[in-house]
């Protein structure tokens, strides 16, 4: 056992070789909203050695209901910046890497020149989702990605499992269709979806906002704090697992 007192507990789980492993790993996660920011505080607990955090997007008022890293103090900032500091203070040994960019095809090549362990999509539009999660498939990096949590309530409808068993999602029924008619096989990609069938008040979607980065109008959904910190410690957990070896069997 190693005598960092900050890891200690994992390591008693994991064993030294697992935790060895996470400490020689590089993880990337894109997004880091309210599921990317519970993956990376708990990516970041477990003792990954690298991390690369990418968003492009700075914290508003409208976040703190479900944003982990959304504070009154952390407001106007860039999302990326919060992210690498709080991972300091958790583990001071992480080399952490930030990127501020969008990602779409035209970002993307660059972005994935970097080398990495594993991906964690966190992502919620649906075109960079599509683009990103296409080229992770083509060059064959491990990945896991999240898909819709907004509008959930249920935590025990939660899954981890291949993308094409996700029922009652809209983002991932576009994705599926998506995914498909580029050649993908979307049995193999593994995802964090909810399979709760909705009964939306009339609140739960209300105004348009203009996504300017994406070139259109989207919609504003309601979601709960609970269940965009699940998926999000969802996808951490299958990661740490499969980087670590812990109960994986080849």
């Amino acid at each position: 056992m190693s005598k960092n007192s900050r890891l200690h507990r994992t390591e008693m789980l994991l064993g030294s070789a697992g935790m060895q492993k996470l400490k020689n790993a590089s993880v990337m996660i894109i997004g880091l909203g309210a599921v990317g920011g519970y993956a990376l505080e708990a990516v970041a607990r477990a003792g990954v050695g690298h991390l690369v955090l990418v968003d492009f997007d700075v914290f508003e008022e409208s976040n703190i209901n479900r944003q982990i890293l959304a504070l009154s103090s952390t407001l106007g900032r860039k999302k990326t910046e919060v992210a690498a500091e709080r991972v300091q203070q958790i583990n001071p040994d992480c080399r952490v890497e930030i990127v501020d960019a969008f990602v779409n095809s035209e970002t993307l090549p660059e972005l994935l020149q970097r080398k990495t362990d594993y991906v964690i999509d966190a992502i919620d539009a649906l075109n960079p989702k599509c683009c990103l999660m296409e080229e992770l498939y083509k060059r064959g990096i491990p990945f896991i990605s999240s898909m819709g949590a907004a509008l959930k309530s249920d935590p025990s409808y939660i899954r981890c499992a291949p993308l094409s068993s996700s029922k009652n999602c809209g983002l991932a029924k576009f994705i599926r269709k998506r995914l498909r008619k580029r050649g993908i096989n979307i049995s193999s990609i593994i995802s964090v979806f909810s399979d709760e069938q909705i009964n939306l008040p009339d609140t739960a979607i209300q105004m348009l906002e203009t996504a300017e980065q994406e070139g259109r109008a989207r919609n504003t959904m309601g979601s709960l704090p609970t269940i965009t910190a699940i998926f999000g410690l969802t996808l951490a957990n299958y990661v740490i697992k499969h980087l670590s070896g812990y109960g994986i069997k080849e």
